[in-house]
């Protein structure tokens, strides 16, 4: 790897490249405010035998993936491929949705199960995407935010947390009355919100709001899309998201094959409608008027893929997908049923997810630009007689160190909560990171755990191919501690879903 670096001043140290590439969080501890907001809720609504309530909404999350298995995988590849030659010209996309007529209907006794046994793990699975797109995105601070399929709220919650101070406006879309109670109810109390609009459907939103102001600066679509049993329904929807971004676009889907299938054919959509687009204003446009056009047009991927080109794990029979441990909540470990075992005190959360932004990637410096790495054997021999000398107390410490990377957890986070929200509730923006991973074409992203055989440490990468990150690869790379130790001590800290540098 060190062969191919070139003659350029190194961007990173050692130690800010693993600063950059760590987007995991170990296990996550939803906020307090949050935990006492579902149990002050849950509580005013006394609902009875909320575990066989909270098994029922399960098994409608079940039903909702066989629909999706039903779809044909020719038609599938039919729209993404061309995704106006089976439809009726471009009025397809003006049609109204029937979201909320076909997807999911959540009545209210669905709704409290949801509150209950789901909304903590889908509000650690956004916490997780949002604070990766602040990281990538460090200059982006959303103020008007659009959340379809907006559910509770958890979007919201964590947009809170990640960007508290930013938000002005959050237009929510939400079909289910009894999920925008739920939200609202949520929220009773809260200080400093932001200004918060509810509608029923994107036409609605588009009635309500001139033209001029329909744009937002970020818009999320979370678990949303897998509820609609219709590609073409998809397409349109996601369509219309799309037009309404000013900025950045965020897509989440539960960490299933058919979640995954629907990011992958949405992914495919956007920058196959984008490219077309920019083809069209270049052939319209004047040479003079190349550039300008091509720098105001077009998408890329903030995250999770490192490019732009076709995701190479296409007909692989992989998927691409992320988990996100979390800590249960009270009302998690009192409802959640487990098959004859004692109910752990964490959730692993599985998710798929794509961040979209307007506009063309931008060429930047491959991190390992510059770096020189030395091989075991040329530290060893540098090294002074006095640092062969064994110091115990680092020893220990250095123990201590490795015993981290067992996910230590606590269950009792709940212990300490009070229905009573004091003055030191208020929400802090986390300071800006050191160094952080910038949007070039030079980060891959590990994909899966990676395996630790002794000394040698191999992981799969899914990489750009080109520095312009128009093409991409999903590799296995191998990592040896004689060859690098520099790189094979980040390789023993990096898990499933941190980014390696190239």
């Amino acid at each position: 790897m060190a062969s191919i670096v070139s003659e350029t001043v190194p961007k990173f140290t050692a130690e800010a490249l693993k600063s950059a590439a760590k987007q995991s969080e170990r296990c996550h501890i939803v906020p307090l405010r949050l935990r006492r907001a579902i149990k002050k809720y849950l509580r005013e609504q006394q609902e009875p035998h909320m575990k066989r309530k909270v098994l029922r909404l399960s098994e409608s999350f079940s039903q909702i993936k066989e629909v999706n298995l039903m779809l044909p995988t020719s038609t599938s590849k039919e729209l993404v491929e061309d995704p106006l030659k089976s439809v009726e010209c471009s009025q397809r996309w003006k049609i109204k949705s029937v979201y909320g007529d076909i997807g999911l209907k959540y009545r209210e006794d669905e709704t409290v199960a949801y509150v209950a046994s789901r909304m903590p793990a889908v509000y650690s699975a956004l916490y997780r995407v949002l604070s990766e797109v602040r990281r990538r995105l460090p200059g982006f601070s959303p103020a008007k935010v659009l959340d379809f399929g907006a559910g509770t709220g958890s979007a919201f919650w964590a947009l809170r947390e990640v960007w508290p101070r930013s938000l002005n406006r959050i237009n929510l879309v939400e079909p289910s009355q009894s999920m925008q109670r739920a939200g609202q109810s949520l929220i009773k109390g809260l200080k400093n919100l932001p200004l918060i609009q509810s509608y029923g459907s994107i036409q609605a939103l588009s009635q309500d709001v001139k033209k001029s102001d329909r744009q937002h600066d970020l818009v999320i679509a979370s678990y949303v899309l897998g509820e609609i049993p219709s590609l073409k329904d998809r397409i349109t929807v996601v369509r219309q998201l799309w037009e309404l971004t000013r900025d950045v676009l965020v897509l989440v889907e539960p960490g299933t094959p058919q979640g995954s299938n629907i990011i992958s054919q949405m992914r495919s959509h956007i920058l196959w409608m984008e490219k077309r687009k920019s083809r069209k204003l270049e052939d319209a446009s004047g040479k003079e008027c190349k550039a300008l056009t091509t720098l105001k047009n077009g998408a890329y991927i903030v995250a999770p893929c490192p490019h732009d080109g076709r995701c190479p794990l296409d007909n692989t029979g992989k998927y691409c997908h992320f988990v996100q441990r979390l800590q249960r909540t009270t009302s998690q470990r009192a409802y959640k049923r487990s098959k004859g075992e004692p109910l752990r005190g964490f959730e692993d959360e599985k998710f798929c997810f794509i961040a979209f932004k307007r506009g063309q990637r931008p060429r930047e410096p491959w991190p390992l630009d510059g770096m020189k790495f030395e091989t075991l054997k040329e530290q060893h021999a540098r090294r002074n007689p006095e640092d062969l000398e064994i110091d115990y107390e680092d020893q220990f410490i250095s123990e201590d160190e490795d015993v981290q990377d067992e996910d230590p957890i606590c269950y009792d986070s709940d212990v300490t909560e009070t229905d009573a929200i004091t003055e030191n509730d208020d929400w802090e923006e986390e300071g800006e990171e050191t160094a952080h991973a910038d949007l070039g074409s030079g980060w891959g992203r590990i994909i899966y755990s990676p395996l630790r055989r002794g000394k040698r440490i191999e992981m799969d990468i899914c990489r750009s191919m080109d520095r312009e990150g128009t093409e991409g690869s999903f590799d296995r790379i191998v990592i040896t501690k004689s060859k690098n130790p520099t790189l094979h001590h980040q390789a023993r800290r990096s898990v499933w879903g941190d980014l390696w540098p190239f």
